[in-house]
């Protein structure tokens, strides 16, 4: 191997893996990427708590008895279950369906303008999403616990 060659490689970037243990707590992760995984998160838990998003609407619009039942659970609990616990799962359920939304519809904007996507529109638009999703929870979720 000549001297160039070995001299052109030592200048090459380095590209390694990232380890779990180790860089991911100095990782920063651009606020496009946050939104991305709570895009994956959000679609994740509403897939598996969709027995519990069933059992509610089933519940719910039965009969007068059941939706008595319904409110009971939401404010005293089912068996060992804590009526707030049942509300924060609800507002989990909240958050992940007003986040998978507004994510949804921030995808479906940049796959039909190309033309406008940059990354500054990236960046900006995740940290809209973080917000709407956000606020929306925190508003909600003020309701769910009874403050209005």
């Amino acid at each position: 191997m000549t001297e160039l060659a070995s001299a052109s490689r030592s200048k090459r970037r380095e590209f390694r893996n990232i380890n779990a243990f180790t860089d991911l707590t100095t990782y920063r992760l651009p606020p496009a990427g946050i939104v991305s995984i709570l895009h994956r998160v959000s679609g994740a838990m509403m897939f598996l708590l969709l027995p519990f998003i069933i059992w509610m609407f089933d519940t719910s619009i039965s009969s007068d008895i059941s939706f008595a039942r319904f409110t009971a659970a939401f404010n005293i609990g089912i068996g060992v279950v804590p009526g707030w616990f049942i509300k924060l799962v609800a507002l989990a359920l909240i958050w992940a369906y007003l986040h998978h939304f507004i994510a949804g519809l921030r995808h479906l904007w940049m796959d039909v303008s190309h033309a406008a996507v940059t990354k500054e529109f990236g960046k900006t638009s995740a940290i809209v999403t973080l917000a709407l999703s956000i606020g929306l929870t925190i508003v909600l979720g003020l309701k769910l616990f009874g403050a209005y």
